[in-house]
């Protein structure tokens, strides 16, 4: 697992751009002049080639604080390759990224492999490093629901607890910015439901910025602000419930994907539970709802 360090102080990097796009058409990304002044993260006009094909092709993206931003797509789409671009961990081809210096990152991985042989608790896990107190160690575990685990082999964690501890990890660094890559691989649908309430209690309470990966189109409507669809360049962006109507959108997903996101094209005057049941919606659930 890596995470991520600024790599110069001005938080800038740049590719110059040549030529044409080699797929010799032009994608739609969305394209901005200019980052906005408030974002946390942008890109602009991101391209990638791997293996004699373009997997980004001319790709932007935004992350203000306060605001979950969720990436969807087909496998092999390019998600997990943007992400990794972002943080730096890969170059673009050409294009832009700028990350004001005040953007700090917390990274939630796709994949995390622990070594059973080694015997260690979630305690030492998070103390790795040496700059995390102690205090701080148990003050994100709380944070996440996962206190208990402190003393228990990370290797005997089940799919949501290793989840929430990696969470946890993340902000240990203090982040404004969270990038969360399918946080809910290998979660049961119970811990997945609660899972994606304690990332939107997070937003909530640390106003951060969230840019989440995922392929659990169910929750995309109830827990973004924005979405955006890739498939190797952006195929359609903006508000779930107008992302559901694109044509692209139903071209990747098909009926039953634009159906997962279509049930939630009403006007709540309700909330849900995590059990499913129905519950009066308070003041923050309908200032999220009411737009």
């Amino acid at each position: 697992m890596s995470l991520f360090r600024p790599s110069d102080a001005a938080g800038l990097q740049t590719v110059a751009a040549e030529g044409p796009p080699a797929c010799g058409h032009v994608h739609d990304g969305g394209h901005e002049p200019q980052p906005a002044g408030d974002a946390l993260i942008s890109a602009r006009d991101l391209w990638l080639r791997h293996g004699g094909r373009d997997v980004i092709a001319g790709v932007n993206l935004e992350v203000r604080c306060g605001e979950i931003v969720t990436l969807i797509g087909p496998n092999g789409a390019g998600k997990t390759t943007l992400v990794r671009l972002i943080l730096g961990i890969e170059k673009p081809d050409r294009g832009l990224i700028v990350r004001p210096p005040t953007t700090r990152i917390g990274y939630v991985p796709q994949r995390f492999e622990v070594d059973r042989t080694i015997p260690m608790t979630v305690r030492s896990f998070l103390a790795l490093g040496g700059s995390a107190a102690a205090t701080d160690i148990e003050s994100a575990l709380d944070e996440v629901g996962a206190l208990r685990t402190a003393h228990q082999q990370l290797s005997r964690l089940s799919g949501g607890e290793t989840q929430r501890v990696l969470i946890a990890r993340a902000l240990l660094r203090r982040p404004n910015l969270l990038i969360l890559d399918e946080p809910a691989r290998g979660v049961d649908f119970a811990g997945e439901a609660e899972l994606y309430e304690l990332i939107g209690g997070l937003r909530d309470k640390r106003h951060l910025g969230i840019l989440l990966v995922s392929h659990d189109l169910h929750v995309v409507m109830a827990k973004s602000d924005r979405v955006i669809c890739l498939n190797g360049h952006v195929c359609c962006s903006g508000k779930p419930e107008h992302v559901s109507q694109h044509a692209e959108y139903a071209r990747i997903f098909g009926p039953k994907g634009a159906a997962a996101l279509s049930v939630y094209r009403h006007h709540h005057d309700h909330a849900h539970d995590l059990t499913g049941e129905t519950k009066p919606l308070g003041d923050a659930d309908a200032q999220r709802r009411g737009s």
